[in-house]
């Protein structure tokens, strides 16, 4: 367990934090007025181990050698130039900070971090974080690195669950429903959700996009039927060639099947703890020679055990004698489409992007987003 402490007076800035994963979405801008909950589950932290934030550079500055160095590939419209190493936090894990009035600015519903840090030590007033809650990105403090210093405190933190514990039927709650009830902020007439695909789904398979273009190797690549269909073969095929055989895409994992020798990518999870990708047990099976497409692990267990469709939340007690009968929770009225930013992110820093069809794709990434594609 660890606190987070001013660089500048030693003040204790949060409560009691463990360290997990960074999420695939921890950046993502959803939708348009669109009201997205906290990011970090509270008493976590994670660490972002690139630079994020202003002041930004456009790409016309950047170097081809330093993009490379960052383990960049492909153009992007902008790199950061701040320091490595955000933390971010869950707002409600703050403590001893104050907001900078003058750096408050957001887009249009609240504050979105573009002016610097907007909060302040109590004690000494050395800017320390930026607190982001505009309508479209996700609710979360982000401490800036060479403000703020880790220290340990007493107990010990507790120890990252095995993959069999994370699959055991309680740990199971940890699985991300494809869709959920979203809604807007500033409605005047009181919320009004509507089911959506979930952003966090979306954020996951614009990684997982990216990977699989990169193991395609330009051919054709087939994923497992149902959802996991849906989700990912609509965009493989508008993308990639139809005539070469195709490479096949299988989930892996815990509990899985043992994959096939025909197997030449696998879908695995990734630790929400540790972040590290699932390996099989066998370093010399199929599993370990086909291409690694990471997956957060809470969209993994949906795919790999689905259930037959998302739980609703019931108000109220149901007497013993009266069985449920709810209906089926409404699904989202347009096809699946992958984050398209979270998949340039993801594609740029993949060497593979410097095959010039990869490239192509890059620089056609507006044209894909008006087909629908993403």
């Amino acid at each position: 367990m660890f606190v987070f402490v001013c660089a500048g007076c030693g003040a204790r800035l949060t409560t009691q934090l463990s360290e997990v994963a960074l999420p695939v979405h921890a950046h993502q801008k959803y939708g348009n007025g669109t009201q997205l909950p906290v990011l970090m589950e509270s008493g976590t932290f994670a660490v972002d181990p690139e630079p994020w934030g202003p002041p930004w550079r456009p790409w016309s500055e950047i170097d081809p050698d330093e993009a490379s160095a960052r383990g960049i590939y492909a153009p992007l419209h902008a790199l950061s130039d701040s320091a490595p190493g955000a933390i971010v936090i869950a707002p409600g894990d703050v403590r001893g900070t104050l907001l900078i009035l003058e750096r408050s600015g957001g887009y249009c519903c609240g504050l979105d971090g573009a002016d610097g840090p907007n909060m302040t030590c109590e004690a000494c007033g050395l800017p320390v974080a930026s607190r982001i809650d505009d309508c479209s990105l996700w609710q979360a403090v982000w401490l800036a690195p060479n403000a703020v210093r880790r220290c340990p405190v007493d107990g010990a933190d507790a120890v990252p669950l095995s993959w069999e514990e994370l699959m055991t039927e309680g740990s199971r709650k940890s699985s991300t429903p494809p869709f959920e009830p979203l809604t807007r902020w500033g409605e005047r007439m009181g919320p009004h959700p509507w089911w959506s695909w979930s952003p966090q789904w979306e954020a996951a398979a614009g990684q997982a996009l990216a990977h699989l273009l990169a193991a395609s190797e330009g051919r054709p690549v087939t994923v497992p039927d149902g959802l996991t269909q849906e989700v990912l073969q609509r965009a493989l095929d508008a993308l990639l060639p139809a005539g070469p055989p195709a490479r096949r895409a299988v989930l892996a994992g815990p509990e899985c099947p043992a994959v096939g020798a025909d197997a030449d990518i696998v879908l695995v999870p990734t630790h929400p703890r540790t972040g590290k990708t699932w390996t099989p047990a066998e370093p010399a099976g199929p599993a370990a020679s086909a291409y690694p497409v990471p997956l957060p692990f809470g969209v993994w267990l949906w795919l790999a055990f689905p259930e037959p469709y998302p739980p609703v939340l019931a108000s109220g007690a149901i007497p013993d004698d009266v069985l449920r009968d709810d209906p089926p929770v409404p699904r989202p009225r347009h096809a699946f489409r992958a984050d398209p930013e979270v998949f340039r992110h993801t594609l740029a820093r993949l060497p593979a992007v410097r095959s010039p069809w990869l490239r192509e794709i890059l620089q056609n990434l507006t044209q894909h987003m008006r087909a629908g594609i993403f």
